[in-house]
């Protein structure tokens, strides 16, 4: 058993176990868990998260290093792929939107495989798919959940919840025209889409050989945080309007603790809370750092422009034509050839 993923689950679990008993009526921690911590986790994320991007920003990166994955642009028979390639500032945007909203890079990536006693290459669509779906699915999670802490709720939020909630499995149809609430398609692909790249990491041989525990812990925290989110729309009595006054409060900076919240609410947004400090200090910081990568934001005309490091050290160099003129004599003697023999020196 890997010791990774147990020390990250048991983590979350701990987590999540100390907030639903804390936020029991009894407890009298509703207001740690429920304003107290979601502030410190808001302020940690902000400072933590603009600390990051200027620290990269800070960094000066005199030559071009874009990864290509194409021809540069060279002598006129030569084609250039002016995306994997790009040599100007628009053909840098268009890659790197692509990559944003694509993950371009991430469709390319092959896996080899040992078939037959032949090396072969195969695309990893799935984990594409997997991380594409992922991705999107939590940023219409977030977006839907705008509606709690704005009051009127944005007519884009209203608009994607409709066609969220437009995709409704059948077999639940007949128990959602009985009075249950709508289900929401983006709420279970999350769901599916982290479980798939949970368990790819944990099957996959090669992949679990280079996952630590900080690679499992963000998966098992988004994992609890869908599981909480989907037990209290579907099966757990939540009210609704109370948690609504909560977020308002929070967003209007006039926290209050409104009775009849459940405990599982406290549970759920103490993991949002985690994830929220955790993310500036953790490999989810891809998502600003994809806007600062070096690698993929600057362009590839080396061929076109000469950059030379502003930090060379001034120093007084030594050149072939002055090492030849001190040591002409010698080097003939020696039988090496000379630009200049010593008679036209002369």
């Amino acid at each position: 058993m890997n010791k990774n993923y147990m020390v990250s689950l048991i983590a979350v679990l701990v987590l999540f176990l100390v907030a639903y008993v804390g936020g029991q009526q009894g407890a009298g921690l509703q207001m740690v868990f429920g304003i107290i911590v979601p502030y410190l986790a808001i302020i940690l994320f902000v400072v933590g998260f603009v600390r990051r991007v200027m620290s990269w920003a800070r960094s000066a990166v005199p030559f071009r290093i874009t990864t290509t994955c194409g021809q540069q642009p060279s002598l006129p028979g030569f084609k250039q792929a002016k995306i994997d390639n790009p040599s100007t500032t628009f053909g840098v945007i268009v890659r790197m939107l692509l990559e944003i909203v694509c993950f371009r890079s991430l469709f390319r990536n092959t896996r080899m495989n040992l078939t037959k006693g032949k090396m072969t290459h195969q695309l990893e669509l799935f984990l594409w798919i997997g991380a594409l779906a992922f991705h999107y699915a939590f940023f219409v999670v977030i977006v839907r959940h705008l509606r709690f802490f704005t009051e009127p709720v944005p007519f884009f939020v209203t608009a994607l919840e409709n066609v969220d909630g437009f995709f409704r499995l059948e077999v639940l149809y007949d128990a959602v025209q009985a009075g249950l609430p709508g289900v929401y398609l983006s709420g279970l692909v999350l769901l599916v889409a982290v479980i798939y790249l949970f368990l790819r990491r944990v099957f996959i041989p090669q992949v679990r050989y280079i996952s630590l525990a900080n690679d499992f812990f963000p998966l098992f925290l988004i994992i609890a945080i869908a599981l909480t989110g989907i037990f209290m729309r579907y099966v757990s009595k939540v009210d609704i309007t109370a948690i609504k006054e909560l977020a308002m409060g929070l967003v209007t900076f006039h926290p209050t603790i409104p009775e009849g919240v459940h405990a599982l609410f406290y549970a759920h947004i103490f993991l949002v809370s985690v994830l929220l400090a955790y993310f500036p200090f953790s490999k989810l910081m891809h998502l600003g750092g994809i806007f600062l990568s070096p690698t993929r934001n600057m362009t590839g005309n080396s061929r076109q422009v000469r950059h030379v490091n502003p930090w060379n050290y001034p120093v007084k160099v030594h050149t072939y034509d002055e090492y030849e003129d001190d040591f002409r004599e010698k080097m003939v003697e020696a039988g090496l050839p000379v630009v200049k023999m010593p008679e036209e020196q002369a």
